[in-house]
């Protein structure tokens, strides 16, 4: 089964900027739906965005404009690169993939939906 280390994590500055990264164990491209969840601290852990091969993706509201994704293929990994960083955005990431199923924003941001889970990277904003 393939396995997913995420890596990048830390501590920033509010509006500072992070990328984080997911790698996974092996080819994963046209095989999976993908996603970035997070779970700050005392709240449920929420989709932060879904994307598929092409980076078609769909993000939640709250970061819209703020974060992006990208991918390195030759390296099975995947980036979230996050700006404009604010308090609300800390918690920690997971990134998360299910078998594709065309297409991968319905139910991108359900986490049931999801098969195979990294073990998460802390991400801290402060002032």
């Amino acid at each position: 089964q393939v396995q997913l280390v995420e890596s990048g994590g830390g501590s920033v500055q509010t509006g500072g900027s992070l990328r984080i990264s997911c790698r996974a164990s092996e080819f994963i491209w046209r095989r999976y739906c993908l996603a970035w969840f997070r779970q700050a601290p005392g709240k449920e852990r929420e989709g932060v965005v879904g994307f598929d091969n092409d980076l078609d993706s769909s993000y939640a509201d709250s970061v819209k404009g703020r974060f992006f994704i990208s991918k390195d293929t030759a390296k099975n990994t995947v980036y979230l690169e996050m700006n404009s960083l604010t308090s609300e955005d800390t918690a920690v990431y997971y990134c998360a993939v299910r078998p594709f199923k065309w297409p991968c924003n319905n139910d991108w941001d359900k986490n049931d939906e999801y098969n195979y889970w990294g073990q998460g990277t802390q991400v801290t904003v402060s002032s």
